[in-house]
């Protein structure tokens, strides 16, 4: 495997959006670092796949990214295993849903936790090696609900629309370091989350979407790596909507 290969760091990457965003960037010759929760044979598979696949190097990573120590311990571990990281996606999310006057204050922070300081800490601890390096590309997964908000997810739409002004921010900081920083905002996504809603509840949603269909996890994928390329040097704290033109 080639030493000056570019590495890729992605968080919650075990299935749908994240999954795809790491076999889309092991195509595109990325040695690439997985990050997990919880082990199971899916996520030992996956590893198999992309380096049978794609000729690449697949490393593991268990860790919660709400946890500080864990997001230092894996961005230490990649650096340590794969030379360096040119490239962190901060995909790790959760939800729970519901109205906000029947919301728990440990369902909005549990999910603001994971999502958006999540998002804080495992940037925090790449950024000090990209300073040093003088390059490398922050990709942060918002959501289109983090800027038109919706009913039944006061807290999932604050931590995605708190990604968005982090994005921004940190876009203004290291510019200067040739460090780029950008989000996705992915829009209806066809996964195991959406698979199980009816096909009334889809005909609304489509109602909703000018391209009358769901968008893939390779139509998320695809535009990562274009934000993690050399094509997109000149793009930096923009959102970049994949959502079938829903907002405009």
């Amino acid at each position: 495997m080639e030493k000056n290969r570019k590495v890729a760091l992605i968080t919650g990457a075990t299935r749908g959006i994240g999954k795809e965003i790491a076999y889309c960037l092991a195509k595109s010759g990325y040695n690439i670092a997985v990050n997990y929760r919880n082990k199971t044979p899916e996520v030992v598979n996956l590893q198999k796949e992309i380096e049978t696949n794609a000729t690449v190097k697949c490393l593991l990573i268990q860790g919660d990214v709400s946890n500080d120590n864990h997001a230092e311990t894996m961005v230490k571990e990649t650096i340590q295993e794969l030379g360096k990281i040119d490239v962190l996606v901060n995909n790790a999310g959760i939800t729970k849903d519901g109205l906000l006057m029947r919301m728990t204050k440990e369902d909005f922070e549990s999910v603001v936790q994971v999502n958006l300081i999540g998002t804080f800490n495992m940037t925090r601890n790449v950024i000090p090696f990209m300073v040093k390096q003088k390059s490398g590309r922050i990709i942060n997964i918002s959501s289109v609900v983090g800027i038109s908000g919706n009913a039944g997810q006061t807290n999932y739409a604050a931590s995605k629309a708190g990604i968005i002004g982090f994005t921004k921010s940190l876009a203004k900081e290291v510019a200067s370091r040739n460090i780029l920083v950008n989000a996705v905002a992915p829009g209806f996504i066809a996964t195991d989350m959406t698979a199980v809603l009816s096909d009334t509840v889809k005909e609304t949603i489509f109602e909703q979407i000018p391209l009358k269909r769901m968008g893939t996890a390779e139509d998320v994928a695809n535009v990562v790596k274009f934000l993690a390329s050399e094509e997109s040097k000149y793009i930096t704290g923009q959102v970049i909507h994949v959502d079938g033109g829903m907002l405009m």
